[in-house]
């Protein structure tokens, strides 16, 4: 079992014997993660962007274009109903 101190910013010292148990080296990334009450350490190995594309998306993107058209006509009918409807007043 290893303790360690909370300092005034938060910090804490992860102790040595548990730094070689987790393969954890300088500039390396933690995770804590919440289970039963407990909080656990897991070492992240790699980087976060190393996942990027491994998921495929939700829904796959429209041209830009189309979107734009899709907004300025949107944007459009909705000046011309408030200008109706302020002529029938």
């Amino acid at each position: 079992m290893s303790v360690s101190t909370l300092t005034k910013k938060g910090q804490v010292t992860i102790p040595k014997e548990i730094r070689n148990i987790l393969g954890i080296k300088e500039h390396d990334k933690v995770m804590f993660v919440k289970k039963d009450g407990d909080i656990i350490l897991k070492h992240i190995s790699g980087d976060i962007f190393d996942l990027r594309g491994s998921l495929k998306p939700i829904k796959e993107y429209e041209d830009f274009e189309k979107i734009r058209n899709i907004a300025r006509k949107s944007a459009a009918k909705k000046i011309i109903e408030e200008s109706l409807s302020l002529n029938d007043e």
